[in-house]
């Protein structure tokens, strides 16, 4: 195009400081992509840790960061179904890590990873869902195979995909435990349909068990595998542990030995998904639900042009508020 665009590079790791505002070329589109003008983007721990140089592998810098955005299809390979105009969010596929990602005012992504939605919700709650309710959602289909008035036990509750997967789940119709390390938090998690609010002190099968004497139907994993097995042993026998998070950063379990560890007749599976778990229906039956107020979007702060990017940052790796930091380009 010729044009040119603002975007967060990193080009080395380390603190904030290193999150810089850059002038850079708008990206071309070419065969299999979609050129989307960002509207919205969530700040997501992973970026964080790319930030601090934690990342796997695959990352390479320098990096314009970001693994989630929403706005409007600005340029459209032909045969990709999409329009100039269209709303859509997208997520994951190497954003942010092996491809310049969100943390811009236009993104180039392959169209397989693009979600079309209609909605007259504002940019930054729309902004805030996409990579926590993609999780959630996935995490509670895929991994748990969740039915109506199943008992599920979400560990890690007061994160931003803990308190998804709690307004999904009830809206799904199922009865939600979900744990916090603060007291003063329970109330947060009433607020997003938790029947019982557990305080984890590290060890809560027991407290589960006097609800549920045999253990709930699914447990969701997001505090890893400092809490694995104790979330193990709050799940009724033929019931499902899906690992998902490990907020605890605990994602090895040394020595493992399934004999030992496992529960016998408790299965364990895992979650990892990306857009393609979220099809479009699925979204656009949640921004519904979102608009009507059945479901609830967890939000913590909302920054405003990229300048917000390192404040977001700052606040999110600070972790005082729970919910979802949402940067939005106006």
């Amino acid at each position: 195009m010729g044009e040119r665009m603002q975007a967060v590079v990193l080009s080395e790791s380390g603190g904030i400081d290193k999150l810089v505002i850059t002038d850079l070329p708008i990206p071309s589109t070419r065969p299999g992509y979609v050129r989307i003008r960002v509207k919205a983007f969530g700040v997501n721990e992973s970026e964080v840790t790319s930030r601090k140089g934690l990342s796997d592998p695959d990352f390479t810098m320098p990096r314009v960061l970001g693994i989630e955005c929403v706005g409007i299809i600005d340029e459209a390979s032909t045969g990709s179904g999409l329009a100039p105009g269209q709303q859509v969010a997208t997520m994951m596929g190497g954003m942010g890590r092996s491809l310049d990602g969100s943390y811009a005012e236009y993104t180039l992504v392959p169209t397989t990873q693009v979600i079309p939605f209609q909605t007259s919700l504002p940019w930054e709650v729309v902004g805030a869902l996409p990579e926590m309710f993609q999780t959630a959602y996935g995490s509670l289909t895929k991994g748990l195979a969740i039915e109506r008035g199943q008992s599920l036990l979400i560990r890690g509750g007061t994160s931003t995909v803990g308190l998804s997967a709690a307004t999904i789940a009830k809206e799904m119709g199922a009865v939600v435990i979900s744990t916090t390390r603060r007291a003063e938090h329970v109330a947060l998690l009433r607020e997003f349909g938790v029947d019982h609010p557990i305080v984890d002190d590290g060890k809560i099968a027991k407290a589960v068990c006097a609800h549920f004497p045999k253990g709930v139907d699914a447990s969701l994993e997001l505090v890893g595998g400092r809490t694995l097995q104790d979330t193990l042993q709050a799940t009724r026998v033929h019931g499902t542990v899906c690992f998902t998070g490990a907020l605890s950063d605990q994602w090895v379990i040394p020595d493992f030995s399934p004999l030992g560890y496992i529960p016998f007749g408790v299965r364990l599976t895992a979650y990892g998904g990306g857009a393609a778990d979220l099809p479009p229906i699925v979204f656009n039956r949640q921004l519904l639900a979102v608009a009507d107020g059945r479901l609830k979007a967890p939000i913590a702060k909302v920054y405003h042009g990229l300048e917000g990017v390192r404040d977001a940052q700052a606040d999110l790796e600070a972790g005082t508020t729970p919910g979802k930091h949402v940067v939005v380009l106006d």
